[in-house]
């Protein structure tokens, strides 16, 4: 095995299901794909670590089977974090500059920034993300980088996502038990953000929905800039539950009926169709049957989706509409429920196509993975600008003591 690529960078996903992780490098600029790796996971309990030895090993297993098809040494990486503890919040602060008018700089945006994000957070809650909604100077909304414009008070509109901190700290914890240093963690709704929405998209208002095994993230975009986020306790292993209780079958058996019948409209489905199940015995039942056990879950999980946007002040800010990705958003009939609940176009999202990256990789199970390495290439790209920046300007000063 090689010493560790400079230009490698690594992401793991540790979800209720699957563990997965996925590498990619840098070729000429471009993001290009190198591996990816698979495995059950373990140690997890309704979106969250439960027993980390379990969990370490899951993560340990599948950075193995990266690193050996990448072949060069894995030791850091970025992890999502979700599940059903990550809330958003929306705050203002300002600053005044007095009578007379100057010019913004980047300290001033700083020191208005700071005073934003000292509201009052619940015990353990940890910052994730602090997104920036818009600047307002002298009353003048709409502004994104005041940096060297002129006024005597600035205003910034914040959203900070926050997240459990021991939740946050069980997956740092895990990584670190596989051998891995965590350099960054990344809202998994905003990963999916970033693999799935245009641009027109986030600026007319739209609402990403991550539904995972246990849980489903959501983020909302409006006039370019985080509106919102949430977490809702509920996911696609739910539905499977329904079905696996109510047709008295073992949960595997139930996710396979679920992937090959399940349906979240009744109406949608031949009322005289029937198909075979084993229970133990081989016996018919309605295909509609079925249908009738999803659809109130479906019903269920965008009514709760619906308070949340409505709780969040953006419901009706969805001008593009519901991008809908996670393994549980390919259930048919689920595009309906949510335009007849929320009111307003929806679509499957599905991940961005890197360069050399598997057509596995295009499943939305596979969104939040994507987007997280898009996370990461984004953020080392604008990291290695402001050095070089900062490079340059200490050279000219040097040059200019000479």
């Amino acid at each position: 095995m090689s010493q560790k690529q400079e230009n490698l960078i690594v992401v793991i996903d540790v979800g209720s299901a699957f563990t997965r992780v996925l590498a990619g490098d840098l070729n000429e600029g471009a993001l290009r794909y190198r591996a990816h790796a698979v495995v059950e996971s373990a140690g997890m309990r309704k979106g969250l670590i439960a027993e980390l030895g379990p969990a370490a090993r899951a993560v340990k297993a599948a950075s193995d089977q990266a690193e050996k098809q990448v072949r060069v040494n894995i030791d850091e990486c970025l992890v999502g974090v979700g599940g059903p503890n990550v809330m958003g919040v929306n705050t203002t602060a300002g600053l005044n500059f007095g009578t007379r008018m100057r010019e913004i700089s980047k300290d001033d945006v700083t020191i208005a920034v700071e005073r934003a994000r000292g509201v009052s957070l619940p015990p353990d809650r940890e910052i994730l993300h602090l997104l920036t909604r818009q600047f307002v100077l002298d009353e003048q909304p709409g502004i994104h980088d005041p940096v060297g414009m002129v006024g005597s008070r600035l205003e910034v509109d914040l959203h900070m996502s926050t997240c459990s901190g021991s939740a946050q700290q069980s997956i740092v914890t895990c990584a670190n038990r596989a051998g891995l240093e965590v350099t960054d963690t990344v809202f998994e709704a905003l990963a999916a953000a970033e693999a799935t929405l245009t641009a027109d998209e986030r600026e007319l208002g739209v609402c990403v929905l991550d539904i995972g095994a246990h849980s489903t993230e959501l983020v909302v975009f409006f006039e370019g800039a985080v509106a919102h986020t949430g977490s809702i306790p509920f996911g696609g292993q739910h539905f499977t539950n329904d079905l696996a209780v109510v047709l008295q079958m073992p949960v595997a058996q139930a996710e396979q009926l679920k992937l090959r019948y399940g349906h979240c409209v009744v109406t949608a489905v031949p009322q005289l169709d029937e198909i075979e199940i084993r229970n133990p015995q081989p016996t018919m039942i309605r295909h509609r049957t079925v249908a009738e056990i999803l659809e109130p879950r479906a019903r269920e999980l965008f009514d709760m989706v619906r308070r949340s946007l409505r709780d969040g002040g953006v419901l009706g800010a969805l001008g593009a509409g519901i991008v809908l990705t996670g393994g549980a958003a390919v259930l048919p009939g689920l595009l309906d429920v949510t335009e007849s609940i929320l009111h307003v176009r929806a679509r499957i999202g599905q991940p961005v196509q890197l360069s050399r990256m598997p057509p596995e990789l295009t499943h939305p199970s596979f969104t939040t993975l994507v987007g997280m390495l898009l996370y990461a290439h984004r953020k080392r790209v604008t990291r290695t600008a402001e050095n070089n920046s900062l490079r340059a300007k200490l050279r000219a000063i040097f040059a200019a003591s000479l």
